[in-house]
Protein backbone atom coordinates (compact mmCIF):
# COMPACT_ATOMS: atom_id res chain seq x y z
CA UNK A 1 0.00 0.00 0.00
CA UNK A 2 0.69 4.10 -0.52
CA UNK A 3 0.35 5.87 2.72
CA UNK A 4 0.57 10.11 2.31
CA UNK A 5 0.47 12.45 5.45
CA UNK A 6 0.04 15.72 5.68
CA UNK A 7 0.16 18.14 8.09
CA UNK A 8 -3.27 20.94 8.15
CA UNK A 9 -4.66 23.12 10.43
CA UNK A 10 -7.22 20.73 10.93
CA UNK A 11 -5.16 17.67 11.78
CA UNK A 12 -3.05 14.96 10.28
CA UNK A 13 -4.62 14.27 6.78
CA UNK A 14 -3.85 10.84 5.98
CA UNK A 15 -4.37 9.29 1.99
CA UNK A 16 -4.08 5.10 1.15
CA UNK A 17 -4.57 3.29 -1.85
CA UNK A 18 -3.64 -0.10 -2.81
CA UNK A 19 -0.26 -0.19 -5.80
CA UNK A 20 -2.19 -1.12 -8.27
CA UNK A 21 -4.95 1.77 -8.17
CA UNK A 22 -2.47 5.10 -8.49
CA UNK A 23 -3.67 6.58 -11.28
CA UNK A 24 -6.45 5.00 -12.03
CA UNK A 25 -9.82 6.10 -12.90
CA UNK A 26 -13.08 4.48 -11.20
CA UNK A 27 -16.12 5.41 -12.26
CA UNK A 28 -19.70 3.89 -11.11
CA UNK A 29 -23.17 5.67 -11.30
CA UNK A 30 -22.65 9.36 -11.18
CA UNK A 31 -19.23 8.36 -9.04
CA UNK A 32 -15.96 9.56 -10.89
CA UNK A 33 -12.77 8.35 -8.65
CA UNK A 34 -9.22 9.47 -9.63
CA UNK A 35 -6.48 7.81 -7.72
CA UNK A 36 -3.92 11.08 -8.20
CA UNK A 37 -0.01 10.61 -7.28
CA UNK A 38 -0.59 14.59 -6.64
CA UNK A 39 -2.80 13.24 -3.74
CA UNK A 40 -2.40 9.20 -3.02
CA UNK A 41 1.58 9.58 -3.88
CA UNK A 42 3.86 8.42 -0.92
CA UNK A 43 5.88 5.92 0.61
CA UNK A 44 5.50 2.28 0.10
CA UNK A 45 3.61 0.84 3.89
CA UNK A 46 2.92 -2.33 5.15
CA UNK A 47 -0.17 -3.44 7.06
CA UNK A 48 1.43 -2.01 10.48
CA UNK A 49 3.09 1.54 8.91
CA UNK A 50 -0.84 2.11 7.50
CA UNK A 51 -2.69 1.09 10.78
CA UNK A 52 -0.04 3.65 13.03
CA UNK A 53 -0.97 6.15 10.33
CA UNK A 54 -4.64 5.76 10.13
CA UNK A 55 -4.23 5.46 14.47
CA UNK A 56 -3.30 9.44 14.26
CA UNK A 57 -5.46 10.60 11.06
CA UNK A 58 -8.08 13.29 11.96
CA UNK A 59 -8.92 12.57 8.69
CA UNK A 60 -8.26 10.09 5.72
CA UNK A 61 -9.41 8.71 2.58
CA UNK A 62 -8.82 5.41 1.16
CA UNK A 63 -8.86 3.27 -2.12
CA UNK A 64 -8.05 0.15 -3.36
CA UNK A 65 -9.66 -3.42 -1.62
CA UNK A 66 -6.92 -4.19 0.51
CA UNK A 67 -6.42 -0.76 1.87
CA UNK A 68 -10.36 -0.20 2.66
CA UNK A 69 -10.73 -3.92 3.83
CA UNK A 70 -7.36 -3.48 6.29
CA UNK A 71 -9.08 -0.15 7.65
CA UNK A 72 -12.21 -2.02 8.12
CA UNK A 73 -11.16 -5.22 10.01
CA UNK A 74 -9.18 -2.80 12.39
CA UNK A 75 -12.12 -0.62 13.10
CA UNK A 76 -11.50 2.93 11.79
CA UNK A 77 -14.22 2.21 9.25
CA UNK A 78 -17.50 0.91 9.47
CA UNK A 79 -18.83 -1.48 6.23
CA UNK A 80 -21.99 0.03 5.73
CA UNK A 81 -19.52 3.00 4.92
CA UNK A 82 -17.48 1.61 1.82
CA UNK A 83 -18.36 2.89 -1.26
CA UNK A 84 -17.49 0.43 -4.09
CA UNK A 85 -16.71 2.71 -7.04
CA UNK A 86 -16.29 0.70 -10.30
CA UNK A 87 -13.85 -2.04 -9.54
CA UNK A 88 -12.51 -0.72 -6.20
CA UNK A 89 -13.50 -0.10 -2.86
CA UNK A 90 -13.06 4.03 -1.48
CA UNK A 91 -13.91 4.95 2.04
CA UNK A 92 -13.23 8.28 4.50
CA UNK A 93 -12.71 8.52 7.90
CA UNK A 94 -13.33 11.73 9.73
CA UNK A 95 -12.30 12.19 13.44
CA UNK A 96 -14.07 14.43 15.79
CA UNK A 97 -11.76 16.06 18.66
Amino acid sequence: MIVNERETPEGLLVAVCDEDVLGETFESDDISLTVTEDFYGGDEADENAVIESLSRATVANLVGRRAVELAVDEGFIDEGNVLEVGSTLHAQLLRMQ
